[in-house]
């Protein structure tokens, strides 16, 4: 392969990258911070945010909730957030039992509660187990938000909201989720500092008691 394609190819893919983060910018950034707004009013009352995918969007939905259970930027509490896709006995268990389109909704059924959000990471948006989640968090009173490639699709109709990205291959989209997590993130974050500190402290739960340590 001459010097010439290689780099052609990587102009291209650059290319996609920048167009994509264009559309995303003129038509998503309003939806990601209300995202973000939504987000800082249910985990600090104790509210759950639930997240999964498949391949790298499993890794995508798991930094998300990384970043919500440690911190983005700057420090805060943490706050529950569970990417359902990591938690491998149960993957493998109600794969095996129940069969790979329900790993997801067989967990959303078990954790997730009216109030709470779901998070569905999804290029094509035809992920059978993430349509399954969807429905059965739909009807448990969870919100359901889709991040998806291009629309329409299935996962997208599924969810109470969706943001689309309108990319011709699977890598763009997910390196513009990627920045799509960061930027609800950023959301978060600054939600939580124009409420105060008092808001943002879990309000639902009380605190874990401090360990003791007796003598003998």
């Amino acid at each position: 392969m001459s010097q010439f394609s290689v780099h052609a190819g990587a102009h291209q893919h650059c290319q996609s990258l920048e167009d994509a983060l264009r559309r995303m910018r003129g038509h998503s950034l309003d939806q990601l911070a209300r995202w973000g707004h939504r987000l800082a009013a249910v985990l600090p009352a104790g509210g759950r945010l639930l997240a999964a995918g498949n391949g790298g969007s499993a890794a995508q939905a798991q930094h998300l909730t990384a970043e919500l259970v440690g911190r983005y930027l700057h420090e805060r509490p943490a706050y529950s957030a569970i990417a359902l896709h990591a938690e491998t006995s149960s993957v493998t268990a109600i794969g095996n039992d129940y069969g790979f389109d329900q790993v997801f909704a067989r967990q959303v059924a078990a954790h997730g509660r009216d109030g709470d959000v779901l998070l569905l990471l999804s290029t094509s948006g035809r992920s059978t187990n993430l349509l399954s989640a969807a429905m059965t968090a739909r009807a448990a009173g969870v919100e359901v938000w889709a991040l998806t490639g291009a629309s329409p699709n299935p996962l997208a109709e599924a969810a109470d909201e969706s943001l689309c990205i309108d990319a011709a291959t699977t890598a763009t989209v997910q390196e513009a989720h990627l920045v799509a997590v960061h930027l609800l993130c950023e959301s978060f974050d600054a939600a939580l500092a124009a409420a105060g500190p008092a808001a943002a402290r879990r309000t639902s739960r009380p605190p874990v008691p401090a360990v003791v340590r007796g003598t003998s």
